[in-house]
């Protein structure tokens, strides 16, 4: 990608030092980082002390300066996450928002006493030798080419789920990571809650037997979005830093924020707004990497408004060894599954094992019986648009500092969320096409469809491609 285009204003004094901010600058500061020992495990702050406080008490060297891209939402609340490690420091927030901006760095003082740079564009942050790993929170069209364009910086990266618009994006991004080396964590966060992780390994080891039928869901409430009008830009977003690697479209009253995902040009849908975590679990759990048909029902059905993707919508895909899993979306009407408004449920040939929206999991008999049944430890939200699991996604933070400083083994490397993003991509590649379409058991490609291959990749706004 060409980061030299569409330059704007940083919106911090760049040649202003902070003097929070470690002294150690460069390769020699990243290179003392990831040689440090620190020990690291969930809940280690000492009773006495606070987050913010214990994050004191830790030297500033041994920390892992963040950059975070898009705060206004989900974005706040990971940089929250970020800065309450004892390990890490918020060192910098990007947003096209200028409102954004402000409220986060208002929520990083109850969290850390390094004040936080403001940067409009995130590139401007990129420059900087001080950052160690870029989040990205930013809309879905932004994952793959912002973690392009971080790789290409040096820095590791976090990506929000899912980790491309589309799958070209997202097999250019497994090969991005390898290229330049570097760590990249999807924020599919259930693969580090350590329940979750229990009930996928009894599943592994054939505590139901052979598992030949995976289904996941996903049910919410959501109100309708209305016909949008054309109306001058607000003065406090950037609407041509926002669209980024996006073709050029008018600015419309309800796109910014949230409703874009329903939008096919910046959005995904439900399908890989949550989708993607559930059939992330079922993925992992039957040990399959890529099918061999997919397909899709529903459509928009509740309102008649702009929004374009489903909002009733089941993905139905068959994988070699006679296994097969779906997914059902219903984003209006919320009337749980199995009496929880996300989850999974394994059926194999000796029972079933449900994972619900928490860090639980039951397993059951054929006759439905409880054999066993592992408590969920912490309060979740499924349906919080921003925060659900805050405590339980810090171990998936974790994770990836202990990849970085450790070389320790991601929960969710790249290649394993593209393979997971890949499967509800397909299933909406399918849903657009109106049929099933055959794919490559090998690599998940299309076989023998030219329309649903046109899918397979995007148009981009001159200047913006992904290059590698």
């Amino acid at each position: 990608m060409d980061t030299k285009s569409n330059p704007t204003e940083n919106l911090a004094d760049a040649n202003s030092e902070n003097r929070n901010l470690s002294e150690v600058k460069g390769s020699s500061r990243r290179s003392f980082v990831k040689k440090s020992a620190m020990a690291f495990m969930a809940g280690s702050i000492l009773p006495q002390f606070s987050a913010k406080s214990y994050a004191n008490i830790m030297g500033a060297n041994e920390r892992i300066n963040v950059s975070v891209m898009g705060v206004n939402s989900r974005g706040n609340a990971l940089a929250q996450n970020f800065a309450a490690q004892n390990n890490a420091s918020v060192i910098h927030i990007c947003d096209v928002d200028s409102r954004a901006i402000t409220n986060c760095l208002i929520a990083l003082k109850e969290r850390q006493t390094v004040e936080a740079k403001p940067y409009k564009d995130f590139r401007k942050s990129l420059e900087s030798q001080d950052v160690d790993a870029f989040v990205i929170a930013a809309p879905d069209h932004w994952h793959a080419p912002a973690s392009l364009i971080a790789l290409e910086a040096g820095k590791h990266v976090y990506v929000e789920k899912p980790c491309s618009h589309n799958p070209n994006e997202g097999e250019m991004l497994v090969e991005a990571a390898k290229k330049y080396g570097k760590v990249v964590q999807m924020g599919n966060q259930r693969r580090s809650w350590p329940n979750v992780m229990s009930g996928i390994q009894a599943v592994k080891e054939g505590a139901i037997g052979r598992v030949y039928y995976g289904k996941g869901w996903y049910t919410n409430n959501r109100a309708s979005i209305g016909i949008g009008k054309e109306t001058p830009i607000p003065d406090w977003l950037d609407w041509e830093l926002w669209q980024g690697p996006a073709p050029r479209k008018k600015y419309k009253d309800n796109i910014v924020h949230y409703n874009w995902h329903w939008l096919w040009h910046w959005g995904t849908g439900e399908a890989l707004n949550n989708g993607t975590h559930m059939v992330d679990l079922l993925r992992w759990g039957m040990e399959v990497d890529y099918p061999t048909q997919v397909s899709s029902n529903g459509g928009r059905f509740r309102y008649d408004d702009d929004w374009e993707t489903p909002d009733t919508q089941i993905i139905n895909l068959d994988f070699g060894d006679n296994q097969t899993m779906s997914w059902e979306g219903r984003s209006c009407n919320g009337k749980p599954v199995e009496g929880s408004s996300v989850g999974v449920v394994f059926y194999g040939e000796n029972g079933s094992l449900l994972i619900p929206s928490g860090n639980s999991y039951t397993q059951f008999d054929l006759d439905g019986k409880i054999v066993k049944a592992v408590e969920n430890t912490e309060i979740i939200d499924a349906r919080n648009k921003s925060n659900p699991a805050e405590k339980l996604d810090a171990l998936h933070i974790q994770n990836m500092f202990n990849a970085i400083k450790n070389d320790g083994k991601l929960h969710s490397d790249v290649d394993s969320g593209h393979k997971s993003t890949l499967l509800v991509q397909l299933g909406n590649i399918a849903q657009r096409v109106g049929r099933s379409i055959k794919t490559n058991p090998k690599n998940g490609h299309i076989i023998k469809d030219k329309e649903a291959q046109k899918l397979w990749s995007r148009d981009y706004e001159k200047g913006w491609e992904m290059k590698l």
